[in-house]
């Protein structure tokens, strides 16, 4: 049994700034040029430790579950039209590294230029990039697939949970725990040790135990539902998890690779993309810029979940 160890620990400041000091919205705005806007919008004062991280790689990535249906082809609409404009990227302070000093060398491809220390990130290629995780994200959703949503630092926490939740999509956002995916089955037990607390406190059994150990019952249910309530309908293992952090959620990157399990995830330009399948070039610290993010896949798997839906439809009338 893997040990429940947890990337809980507080964000690492040298490599993942906190919200407080990611820029909320650029006092620039966007200019004609994309790339010229992301310069300009840096004169406004950019935090010390702010980046986004990302990394795409070198050919475009294969869903790693087959799912139900054949692979669906973009429509020409779907190849030239983007979810999120440069304008609201710039908004939301998406382009905003971390300071120069601790970046990750394999993030250089995506970022466009340095300003007073800081690492500008390309917002021309983190439209593009988003686009192509957001329409993974509404492929697994088309074929009835899960996708686990994982953002367990402090700025992420409601985001994440609420658009999961929005969607129907599983989320873990107040810890990961070590062996989440790659030790399953053991926390499937404490789902059900969970659920048995319940049961125990509807039936009226808790009533009738002594008060300490009642105590002690209710608990652990409540850390049980902190940690592992978002999950408790996952009966199995996600076809694809979204990541806001990489560098934080590293144990949830590496389960994912051991397993197979394909990762969207916001990447910083203090992070790695060397594994991750669809990296989302962007600053993972703003409220702003999670926010951005996580509602664009959302609406994506929205739109996969639609579709499922009117397919079936359409498949009930044609039997009739």
């Amino acid at each position: 049994m893997a040990d429940e160890t947890t990337t809980d620990t507080p964000d690492v400041q040298d490599e993942d700034a906190p919200d407080e000091d990611a820029p909320q919205t650029p006092d620039d705005t966007a200019s004609d040029s994309t790339s010229e806007a992301a310069a300009a919008d840096t004169d406004a004062d950019a935090p010390d430790e702010n980046a986004p991280d990302d990394d795409a790689p070198d050919a475009a990535p294969q869903d790693k579950d087959d799912g139900d249906d054949a692979p669906e082809e973009s429509s020409s609409e779907e190849e030239t039209s983007h979810r999120a404009t440069i304008e609201e990227l710039l908004k939301a302070g998406a382009h905003f590294g971390h300071l120069t000093s601790r970046w990750n060398p394999r993030m250089e491809k995506y970022i466009f230029m340095e300003r007073n220390n800081i690492h500008i990130i390309d917002l021309m290629q983190s439209q593009v990039l988003l686009d192509e995780a957001a329409e993974a994200a509404k492929r697994f959703a088309r074929r009835g697939k899960k996708i686990l949503f994982a953002g367990t630092k402090k700025q992420a926490e409601d985001i994440v949970r609420e658009h999961a939740e929005e969607c129907g999509m599983p989320h873990m956002v107040d810890r990961w725990l070590g062996g989440t995916m790659t030790n399953f089955q053991t926390i499937r037990k404490s789902i059900r040790r969970m659920e048995e607390i319940e049961r125990m406190d509807r039936d009226g059994t808790l009533d009738k135990l002594k008060k300490k150990e009642k105590l002690m019952r209710l608990r652990e249910h409540e850390k049980l539902e902190e940690t592992l309530g978002g999950i408790r309908d996952m009966a199995n293992l996600p076809s694809a998890i979204y990541i806001v952090d990489v560098q934080r959620e590293d144990i949830a990157v590496s389960e994912a690779n051991n397993l197979g399990i394909p990762i969207i995830a916001m990447v910083d330009t203090n992070g790695n993309p060397k594994n991750i399948d669809y990296p989302i070039p962007v600053n993972d610290d703003a409220l702003s810029s999670i926010e951005l993010v996580t509602s664009t896949l959302t609406d994506a798997v929205q739109e996969g979940l639609q579709e499922r839906r009117m397919k079936k439809e359409e498949k009930k009338k044609a039997a009739a």
